[in-house]
């Protein structure tokens, strides 16, 4: 098999390398989130292990970058980072599977051989809940013939909505979606973000998908009544 390994910590990429290579596969290491979007651009892997925590893109930005260029080699994400919204946020990017940090080493090859078996099979580039649809790799968006022009965190939040139609989601798993990292973001800002999309994806179409659930969260639906 051969894998592109993503990890910053020498150590700890010099050992799973190691263990890689004497089980016979063959193993390039790479250390920042650029240098794994050249490597994996061609597709020639059969899978990719990837880091989260990079020192420049962070692992999740690699992998949607990925499936936006339309490179679907199996992404098995390596990180100590276990949190539900973690792990969400690292499969809605694109992930194929999710294993935490510390691992066992025959747990990671189980997992690679079952990627590997599945293959680099393509997924569906588009979102559409009702007349609304999300073109992924292009960033695009539209109610119905109408192209409707979102800023980055304005998309980054349609998609997490988008990908759960119907599901009420709470202001901290929005915020962790959208936002990643951003601790030091207050949790207010969704409302604001949700206010904002309001005012470009319903009010002009006189349509209510984007829906507050009182004392929950917020839901995205196809009925626009």
């Amino acid at each position: 098999m051969r894998v592109l390994l993503v990890e910053d910590e020498a150590k700890l990429a010099a050992l799973v390398a190691r263990g890689l290579s004497e089980h016979g596969d063959v193993v390039d290491v790479v250390g920042t989130g650029a240098e794994a979007l050249a490597s994996a651009s061609g597709g020639e892997y059969d899978v990719v292990l990837l880091d989260v925590r990079l020192p420049d893109l962070d692992g999740f930005r690699v992998c949607r970058q990925l499936r936006a260029a339309f490179v679907w080699t199996p992404v098995l994400m390596l990180t100590a980072r276990t949190a539900v919204a973690d792990r969400i946020t690292g499969l809605d990017s694109g992930a194929d599977d999710y294993l935490a940090k510390p691992f066992a080493f025959q747990e990671l090859l189980a997992r690679m051989r079952a990627l590997a078996r599945r293959g680099p099979v393509p997924r569906p580039t588009d979102l559409a809940v009702g007349d609304l649809r999300f073109d992924l790799a292009g960033r695009r968006v539209w109610r119905g013939e109408t192209e409707i022009s979102l800023s980055a965190k304005e998309l980054a939040l349609l998609e997490a909505f988008m990908r759960r139609p119907g599901q009420v989601l709470t202001r901290e798993l929005l915020l962790e979606l959208a936002w990643g990292d951003a601790h030091e973001v207050a949790s207010n800002v969704v409302d604001v973000y949700v206010g904002y999309l309001r005012a470009k994806l319903d009010r002009p179409f006189g349509v209510t998908s984007l829906q507050t659930v009182r004392g929950a969260g917020y839901r995205i639906t196809g009925e626009t009544p």
